[in-house]
């Protein structure tokens, strides 16, 4: 395997300003998974599309306590596929503590794609039990896995024999409201070796819709002695606190509300950031995604973080349409400027 990279100097090319700054850890809030220590209780959740390397990099440095890669398919690990494969294993030192996650619905591919990615060195390998994604799921892979107790089993109690490193497990409360296995589930993958589970409060059924039960991920903690991590419902800063203060967990992971918002890893919500701030950071996430991937794809995967970023400043569709069609760094900018979005009236 190969690794794609960018090398970026964050300190040279654009103005200081406090929403950039890397958070400094208080020494309480470190905690272990195996023989790691990590520094901080909040993490950037694993998404397809988001949490490659230029985004992780940026909410690694503001605070994200663990960089998950997106997920890997195990069959594309075993076939060599070098998109899918390479680019979303490739990790830059500053972002450890890494983890990355595969799936798949088969317990001897998952145990041999582990095998392969290990070589890569990364700290961790999860095991994605969460995807409510119907291409995933009704496969049986993600959070279709949770149907299938066995198989989990099997995956766990290898790996951990097997590995060198960790390995971790990101699950969901079951796959509906009348087959919620979740702690059944949480000691298989703790008696068969795993280090620590982040828990989505939601049944695959439910995907992203209804309320997160916290109740439930609070039931998983008080049940299990390794670390559990808490998802679901964390919008805010205040979020953060009031999960970890009814669930007891360990750490919290952000998915949704952390796109376009890698501030909330430095404990700064979105409405927080001045304008001036969001621009300098979508220059340098802009700039590391054209390294990363190119100039012309690299502006065409960034254009779904730009509408987050900017979701909170009033657009017409012309203009978010002339906005995200540009196609390269310096036309994006260029008509950034000419809407002066940040004179206009911040929408609630």
């Amino acid at each position: 395997m190969c690794f794609y990279q960018y090398n970026f100097d964050s300190t040279c090319c654009f103005l200081y300003n406090p929403a950039m700054k890397k958070k400094k850890t208080n020494p309480s809030d470190t905690w272990q998974i195996g023989n790691t220590t990590i520094s901080g209780r909040v993490i950037l959740a694993p998404m397809e599309g988001i949490s490659d390397q230029p985004y992780r990099t940026i909410c690694r440095r503001l605070g994200s306590a663990i960089s998950y890669s997106e997920f890997i398919n195990a069959m594309d690990v075993l076939h060599s596929h070098p998109y899918r494969v390479d680019q979303r294993a490739s990790f830059l030192p500053s972002e450890r503590p890494v983890s990355i996650q595969l799936f798949d619905n088969e317990p001897d591919r998952i145990i041999k794609a582990a095998e392969v990615i290990a070589q890569l060195e990364p700290d961790f390998i999860d095991i994605n039990m969460g995807c409510s994604a119907k291409k995933v799921s009704n496969r049986g892979a993600g959070a279709g896995l949770l149907t299938t107790p066995q198989k989990i089993e099997t995956i766990f109690r290898e790996l951990s024999h097997r590995l060198p490193i960790p390995v971790t497990g990101k699950i969901r409360l079951g796959w509906d409201g009348g087959s919620k296995n979740y702690l059944e589930i949480a000691r298989i993958i703790e008696q068969n070796g795993g280090a620590a589970i982040a828990i989505h409060g939601r049944t695959r059924k439910q995907a992203f819709s209804g309320y997160a039960d916290w109740d439930a991920i609070a039931e998983v903690k008080q049940n299990s002695s390794i670390p559990i991590i808490a998802n679901g419902d964390v919008k805010t800063n205040a979020d953060i606190d009031k999960i970890l203060a009814h669930t007891g967990c360990d750490a919290v992971m952000i998915g949704r509300a952390a796109v376009g918002n890698p501030w909330i890893f430095n404990r700064v919500d979105a409405d927080q950031v001045p304008y001036t701030a969001r621009y300098q950071l979508m220059k340098e996430h802009l700039l590391a995604m054209t390294q990363f991937y190119g100039a012309e794809t690299g502006i065409v995967l960034f254009r779904k973080h730009a509408v987050y970023y900017l979701k909170q400043y009033p657009m017409t569709r012309e203009e978010k349409r002339k906005l995200l069609s540009t196609r390269s760094f310096l036309t994006f900018f260029a008509t950034l400027d000419e809407l002066n979005l940040g004179q206009r009236e911040v929408c609630t």
